[in-house]
């Protein structure tokens, strides 16, 4: 009985001595675990850093940007507290005139109303004149009584509800204008959303301008890229090389060159013009350049490689067999393509063609210099408004549209071909 005590004691203490070893091991095992994970995170930290410096920085900024109307909130803060009542059916009180006139002087001499003045001349042509012309005049006229009066007498387009409106709708510290801008809409003198008027009314034209070019552009890659591809991928070793540098070549070479190379060549007393006539195709020199034909023939030969490198590394991982057994079933060459092989290059074409579209939808030196005013799309608008007419809430607020955009069908390609259907090798 002793013994049987004794040994059942034994196997007890054993079972209790592997617990804490299993336990000493799964702890083990989750540091080493814990260990790796921190060095995965380490390795990654300086792309995650970089991704967020070039990708989500300037996103987050450009989106805010497209909101923020810090100046009129900051400059007049006693006027957009006097307007606040105000119902915009009729003028102002004359308390708002004479809020607005002391602040006027005030910016005048401080020498900060140009600025005030610019962002509000954006929603109001003649807003900047009447501003500026109105602090000048104002700073110079001594003891005033009757402001309303006095800016009145000024310029007489204190009137007018519009410029009234204008400081009104844009009192608040954030603003949707730009977008409505962006859309061809705008806010008028009460407050409402109404359609830009026709001669104003660019960007949605622009934005479809903009959407059936790339789609064009990214079809005709298609049609000159595919059977390239084939070539490609069918070809020996040794002559499918010396194609396949043949295409790469372009990339060798600097995107402006190219483009002023098709300027050249596109140009009425250019090559093509003087074939055209030599062969007798046409009997007086044609326009092939600054237009929408000279951007989607310039854009066609840049993004072409994007659309057959895709194609070629899915092409080139599919076995022949699969067209000889549809041949030995009894499919002709056409059938044996189109039914047997075609199917397999799918992934290959919605690659190609996700990373055209998206290339070529905002695609901004090209359609610059080769395409003209008939040939730009939004990107160039968006570069004016930042180089040139300096307005950046405009410009962050047609590259937000134009991002949203690209998600949307992005999710729509998703949805119909599946992003997971992708692949970029055989």
């Amino acid at each position: 009985m002793c013994q049987e005590l004794a040994s059942l004691s034994s196997v007890v203490d054993v079972q209790e001595s592997l617990k804490e070893d299993q336990s000493k091991l799964k702890q083990n095992l989750q540091k080493a675990e814990r260990k790796k994970r921190i060095r995965s995170l380490m390795l990654t930290l300086p792309m995650l850093a970089f991704i967020m410096v070039t990708f989500v920085v300037p996103i987050a900024e450009m989106l805010y940007r497209s909101i923020d109307n810090p100046l009129i909130a900051k400059n007049l803060p006693n006027t957009v507290k006097s307007l606040s009542q105000w119902d915009q059916q009729s003028l102002p009180a004359k308390e708002s005139y004479e809020v607005l006139a002391k602040e006027l002087i005030t910016l005048y001499r401080s020498k900060t109303l140009p600025p005030l003045a610019s962002r509000l001349n954006i929603e109001v042509a003649g807003m900047r004149s009447l501003m500026m012309k109105t602090g000048r005049k104002l700073s110079n006229t001594q003891q005033i009584s009757d402001y309303q009066t006095v800016m009145i007498t000024i310029d007489k387009r204190w009137q007018n509800m519009d410029y009234w409106g204008a400081i009104k709708n844009l009192s608040s510290r954030f603003t949707m204008n730009y977008y409505l801008a962006a859309l061809d809409f705008r806010q008028d003198a009460q407050g409402e959303i109404v359609a830009q008027p026709e001669h104003r009314q660019v960007y949605v034209d622009l934005f479809l301008k903009t959407i059936g070019l790339s789609m064009l552009i990214t079809g005709v890659c298609l049609l000159l890229g595919y059977p390239l591809a084939y070539l490609l991928a069918t070809l020996p070793d040794s002559k499918s090389n010396l194609l396949l540098i043949l295409v790469l070549l372009p990339f060798w070479t600097s995107l402006l060159v190219r483009t002023t190379s098709w300027i050249v060549i596109l140009q009425m007393q250019g090559v093509v013009n003087d074939l055209l006539l030599y062969v007798g195709i046409i009997t007086e020199r044609i326009q092939l350049v600054h237009n929408t034909f000279g951007t989607v023939v310039a854009m066609v030969h840049i993004l072409l490689p994007f659309m057959i490198l895709p194609l070629y590394s899915v092409m080139k991982g599919i076995s022949s067999d699969y067209f000889r057994a549809a041949r030995s079933l009894g499919a002709t060459p056409t059938v044996a393509f189109v039914k047997a092989y075609m199917p397999l290059t799918m992934s290959g074409v919605g690659a190609g063609v996700l990373l055209t579209f998206i290339l070529s939808i905002g695609f901004y030196i090209t359609p610059a210099l080769v395409g003209g005013r008939s040939g730009q799309m939004i990107s160039n608008f968006i570069a004016y408004h930042m180089q040139t007419s300096l307005n950046w809430g405009m410009a962050s607020a047609l590259g937000a549209i134009l991002l949203l955009g690209v998600l949307v069908m992005f999710y729509l390609f998703n949805r119909i071909v599946g992003i997971n259907n992708i692949k970029v090798g055989g």
